[in-house]
């Protein structure tokens, strides 16, 4: 059976609200202004400005709070409905094609603050490929990569880019869970020695290329998992790689405190590495406009 690959960035999807509770699809409808200029993708992100419909190209949250001209992050872009200039005929769309005159277009808008969504990973601002995150990044913040949807689709191309994983507050969302339904193993090696930079052994080695992000574990002597909270933090690009650069915990658990006790990784143990292409994210606090007491547009 094939493993279960993502073809590319698709936006941000919502699946439930924080705290397990259902999301039951409850959308508010704004209006899209008469021959709006812009493409809107289904999972695209959109503000309000001046009472209608704006998409957003968020990256690193700066303009998530204010705005390119004073709007704030409102909720994601599910579609909308308009009547055809030519047809004139109701039409209900995956997007919200540019420069359409019409002047009922609405956008659907799920736009409660508490939303999870699910969303993929990609390796660099602005691109399609997958990357990976890693179970050490849930509850850090993220940056969105900001790209043109798909016409053909109507979906947003927006993704989360990994390798921006940080405590900075101005990041736009946090990183709930990673998704396992879509993980991929990326092969297995025997681990030498090493800190930041791990030693492998080039026999019985399975390592695929290593997107920045890939989540670093091994196997105990009883055959459990054990998680380390590393992750790749260079990439690597050739399969059978023998050194892998790692984030911060040096080839031990729980280092550096985190921890009463740390559990250094015996020699000769079988490194694990796994790909997590989507995680869950939520809106941060200080992002939503509906959490920000100033006002998010100019009167």
């Amino acid at each position: 059976m094939a493993f279960p690959t993502i073809s590319g960035p698709y936006g941000l999807k919502p699946v439930n609200l924080i705290g397990g509770q259902v999301f039951s699809g409850s959308t508010r409808n704004y209006p899209v202004q008469y021959g709006y200029a812009t493409n809107i993708f289904y999972g695209d992100i959109v503000s309000i400005t001046r009472g209608f419909v704006t998409r957003l190209a968020v990256t690193t949250g700066g303009s998530a709070s204010t705005g390119a001209a004073g709007e704030g992050f409102v909720g994601i872009f599910l579609g909308c409905s308009y009547t055809d200039p030519v047809s004139k005929q109701k039409r209900f769309s995956q997007y919200w094609p540019a420069s359409t005159l019409a002047g009922d277009g609405y956008a659907i808008v799920t736009d409660d603050p508490d939303t999870v969504f699910k969303a993929a990973v990609v390796t660099t601002q602005g691109g399609i490929v997958i990357g990976s995150a890693s179970r050490s990044m849930i509850g850090l913040n993220m940056a969105i990569s900001n790209l043109a949807g798909n016409v053909n689709t109507g979906n947003s191309s927006n993704g989360i880019l990994a390798s921006s994983a940080a405590t900075t507050a101005a990041l736009p969302v946090k990183i709930i869970d990673v998704v396992q339904e879509t993980a991929i193993p990326l092969g297995t090696a025997t681990w030498s020695s090493g800190t930041t930079t791990l030693t492998l052994s080039a026999t019985n080695n399975t390592l695929q290329p290593l997107p920045v992000g890939t989540d670093v574990g091994f196997l105990a002597s009883n055959g459990q998992f054990v998680g380390t909270a590393n992750y790749v933090s260079t990439a690597v690009t050739t399969a059978g790689a023998t050194s892998v650069v790692v984030n911060a915990q040096y080839g031990v658990v729980n280092a550096g405190g985190v921890a009463a006790t740390a559990t250094v990784i015996p020699t000769a143990s079988t490194m694990v590495f796994t790909q997590y292409q989507e995680v869950l994210c939520k809106i941060n606090f200080a992002t939503h406009s509906y959490y920000t007491a100033l006002g998010t547009q100019t009167a």
